[in-house]
């Protein structure tokens, strides 16, 4: 049995701790949050955990894995410290706010030889899958289009400073478009990246974070990309989450179901037919969690962890004209 630390235990922290531990694999040995409610949550669903003030105090109980769920200003340094302790380390996105600390991230898991996994988590919706397993029906892929607008923004104040997010919506919702379209193409060299980036709708100033966010990339094997994400955004619906692809031999789209931020279906297309490929439901949420810790208990170390990080990394810190 896999002894876990939860670093962070606001909804989703709790979230794919129950997720993880209903692998059977693993237990909640140690949770740390600052917010006593959260805490207090997270305690109520694992009794026996202990909770502790910091992390040097988990990584003290020498730990299989941690999982961070804090504030992403933090992500870099928590998973740094984990690794150099001979901790794994399951993170939620992004990894870090820039290019940079991510690197760092991966230098100091190889050194450690210790799994890091990242919670990119529509990579495993059944609908992306999907689409991906069904490349080859598109001939040779041409265009995508994908889209993340959301009618909600962030409540937490460190969203909207710039140094401690790394950025707005492209970082917090985009960093999923960016991931999805490199990961759909086995990560090629994007040889031409650039974005608007829109507060309130004018252009953001460098001391502010977009809420609106378009961008194009362009992949080495010839596919043009083309992005669009944002917080509070008179959608008409919760949500609007798309990716679409168009090839010389057919098309295929993966959208979610009546604004939900949860069911999402996929279809093929082929001119003016449209063939259903993937439906909801489908329990996605929790997929890259699960999927971390059975690598995690099958022994798994750095070799095994979450492909493309630094290709995504790169490309946001281009879009952000960091690089």
């Amino acid at each position: 049995m896999l002894k876990l630390g939860f670093l962070g235990t606001g909804w989703i922290g709790r979230n794919r701790m129950e997720a993880m531990l209903a692998t059977g694999d693993a237990m909640a040995s140690a949770i740390c949050d600052p917010n006593p409610e959260n805490a207090e949550q997270a305690k109520a669903l694992t009794p026996l955990a202990l909770q502790t003030d910091s992390l040097e105090a988990m990584l003290a109980l020498e730990l299989d894995g941690v999982v961070i769920a804090t504030p992403s200003a933090l992500h870099a340094d928590q998973c740094i410290r984990a690794f150099e302790a001979g901790t794994a380390v399951f993170c939620q996105k992004p990894l870090g706010r820039t290019a940079v600390e991510v690197q760092a991230v991966l230098d100091a898991a190889q050194r450690a030889d210790r799994l890091l996994g990242v919670d990119l988590s529509y990579r495993h919706t059944a609908a992306m899958q999907a689409i991906r397993s069904g490349l080859p029906e598109l001939g040779t892929p041409f265009a995508a289009d994908l889209t993340f607008h959301n009618a909600y923004g962030p409540g937490a104040g460190w969203f909207w400073d710039p140094k401690l997010s790394g950025g707005g919506c492209l970082i917090d919702l985009g960093v999923h478009l960016v991931d999805l379209a490199l990961w759909l193409f086995d990560f090629p060299e994007v040889t031409d990246a650039r974005a608007t980036l829109l507060r309130e709708g004018r252009q953001a100033t460098v001391d502010e974070v977009e809420d609106y966010a378009v961008a194009e990339l362009k992949l080495a094997k010839g596919v043009t990309v083309r992005i669009a994400c944002s917080w509070n955004l008179s959608a008409g619906r919760d949500a609007v989450i798309e990716a679409t692809l168009f090839g010389t031999n057919a098309g295929a789209q993966m959208r979610n179901e009546n604004g939900s931020f949860f069911d999402f279906s996929a279809d093929l297309f082929r001119g003016r037919n449209a063939e259903r490929i993937a439906s909801a439901p489908d329990d996605w949420g929790c997929r890259a969690a699960a999927e971390w810790v059975r690598k995690l208990a099958a022994g798994e170390r750095f070799a095994g962890s979450t492909a493309g990080l630094i290709d995504t990394a790169r490309t946001l810190d281009r879009l952000y004209g960091r690089g």
